[in-house]
């Protein structure tokens, strides 16, 4: 026999025994389960978001595993990156979602408890890209405060709002408002998680809080209609007003300079990965790939877009690639704007 043909028939040998890569994952997942750490307790967005991920992506992941939701609160999600980042295996069983404000807050290093890089976070995807969704600040019809108008009158009463965390970025929302463009704010933080803070609301403690559309949606969908508890006051997060919400004016649009203007849109750029995902670092590359390509394949599933649609949530998914570029775009902002930002979210944790 030739010696080309020797190699050849070599090559396909090896080839036939050889076992494909994808073989290899669903070999690793076969009867496996695969945690899904979500850093806020239950019954919010980022809860809801994850439940539904968690239902449906194992019916794509190579060899089916089976996923299960872990709740970690904490710190306005700070406990659950940093055990991502630092404790989980990092074998691809655990993956997780966090505050869309994680990456920023990483990239500036603010305050000795961030113990994550994110750009060395394994980037699965976002399930929304804010495309139909506004992040929104929210008040009680029968709050004192009525306008824009009266929110910034000097000397007027405070709108008194309610955050999960010193430092999440509800209360970041909240210094925003207060410093850039004049809102008269009071917040009360420390609530233990979404669904207090909307208990607290319907008590009357509080006048509002910030919070996703989709979360409403998902949750109080009665709030925002005709005759409901709530109207909304502001959107975050989009460059033009929602269209279900005509009335409410953008940050953008209130802000009161050119330059507070372009500050706002930086500090929006992490609603372009709103409901983040992301594995701990180091993560073996074909598990990865699985994680990530079955994460899109999810988000297009007829069964998930019929379960998204009862809840009432946005999905715009984008996948781990474009989540990095995202990040990168942030982390190459101007150190002279990247320190007023920094100044937000320093005052916002306290």
């Amino acid at each position: 026999m030739p010696r080309s043909s020797t190699a050849l028939a070599a090559a396909l040998l090896l080839i036939a025994v050889s076992p494909a890569p994808a073989d290899d994952v669903a070999d690793f997942y076969k009867g496996k389960r695969i945690n899904l750490v979500v850093s806020y307790g239950p019954g919010g967005g980022y809860d809801v978001y994850g439940r539904i991920v968690a239902r449906h992506i194992g019916k794509f992941i190579p060899g089916h595993p089976k996923v299960v939701v872990q709740n970690m609160p904490g710190a306005g999600s700070l406990r659950g990156t940093n055990y991502l980042y630092k404790v989980a295996p990092r074998d691809g069983t655990t993956f997780g979602t966090f505050a869309r404000n994680m990456a920023m807050v990483g990239l500036l290093k603010t305050g000795q408890n961030v113990q994550f890089d994110p750009m060395k976070f394994t980037w699965i995807g976002s399930s929304t890209s804010y495309a139909n969704d506004s992040y929104l600040l929210v008040l009680r019809k029968d709050a004192k405060v009525k306008s824009i108008e009266e929110a910034r009158r000097p000397g007027g009463p405070p709108i008194i709002l309610g955050s999960t965390a010193e430092g999440a970025s509800s209360d970041a929302t909240a210094i925003l408002l207060r410093d850039w463009l004049g809102f008269n704010v009071k917040v009360i933080p420390g609530y233990t998680d979404s669904s207090v803070l909307f208990l607290a609301i319907e008590r009357g403690e509080i006048d509002g809080r910030t919070v996703g559309l989709s979360s409403l949606n998902a949750t109080k969908p009665e709030w925002l209609k005709p005759g409901g508890l709530m109207r909304a006051l502001v959107q975050f997060g989009r460059a033009t007003r929602h269209p279900a919400l005509p009335d409410a004016p953008t940050a953008r649009e209130l802000a009161r300079t050119a330059a507070d203007r372009n500050l706002i849109e930086i500090i929006e750029l992490p609603y372009a990965l709103s409901r983040p995902f992301a594995a701990p670092p180091d993560v073996p590359a074909d598990r990865a790939k699985a994680l990530q390509q079955a994460f899109m394949a999810a988000h297009k599933d007829p069964e998930f877009l019929a379960d998204a649609a009862k809840l009432g949530i946005d999905i715009s998914p984008i996948g781990g690639a474009r989540v990095r570029e995202l990040i990168g775009q942030i982390a190459k902002t101007p150190a002279e704007h990247l320190k007023r930002i920094e100044a937000l979210i320093t005052a916002a944790g306290g």
